[in-house]
């Protein structure tokens, strides 16, 4: 897929305030300073389009971004420690659950994971209620730079097998890098098959 165009379209603190689901969605979270908005800058080619900070936490609100005028990609707030008051924590929690539960075109939320730590029970917790909710999720590993290869495929190696312990099916799993663009044309492939699948089934119900 090649990004045309990327552009923020509007942020919301309620799911049922969010643009009409009128395209496939595909929503980013994980813990906080996990390198999501650099991620996101490094697949759309923007370098500033999500706002990237060294204190965690930063983005606060259900953002979305319209991508080529054919779907919608959805930063959410971080989950897990931030510098923020434990009822600021417990609001996102609130606000992201139900808009996962409750957005009729979210197609996949990808689960970003740093690629240099080992499984985290906070990523893990979050993954199985994805799994006990039925809302489809995939594994985006970052940070992949900032170690050598055998160090990353070792841990991923290791976070793959705690996973086994608990999933009959492995989610499909994706690794990338914000700096050198590692994992961006598999991941934004994926997401053009999925769009892909998404019309047709428009189409038949048309």
């Amino acid at each position: 897929m090649i990004i045309h165009d990327a552009r923020f379209l509007t942020s919301n603190s309620r799911a049922d305030l969010c643009p009409a689901p009128a395209l496939p969605e595909y929503a980013f979270i994980g813990r906080s300073n996990v390198g999501k908005s650099s991620l996101i800058n490094m697949l759309t080619g923007r370098n500033a389009l999500a706002k990237t900070s060294s204190s965690p936490g930063k983005t606060q609100l259900i953002n979305h971004f319209v991508i080529n005028d054919n779907w919608f990609l959805v930063d959410l707030p971080g989950y897990g420690y931030a510098k923020v008051s434990k009822t600021s924590r417990a609001e996102w929690a609130k606000m992201i659950n139900f808009y996962l539960r409750h957005r009729p075109n979210l197609m996949c939320v990808c689960v970003l994971l740093d690629s240099r730590h080992a499984p985290q029970a906070a990523d893990l917790e979050f993954m199985e209620k994805l799994g006990e909710e039925g809302i489809p999720f995939v594994m985006v590993f970052t940070k992949s730079d900032k170690q050598s290869t055998a160090q990353t495929k070792a841990l991923l190696t290791a976070y793959l097998a705690k996973m086994s312990e608990i999933w009959d099916e492995l989610p499909r799993y994706f690794q990338t890098s914000a700096e050198t663009g590692l994992g961006r044309d598999e991941l934004l492939d994926f997401i053009a098959g999925v769009n892909k699948d998404w019309k047709a089934d428009a189409a038949d119900n048309a």
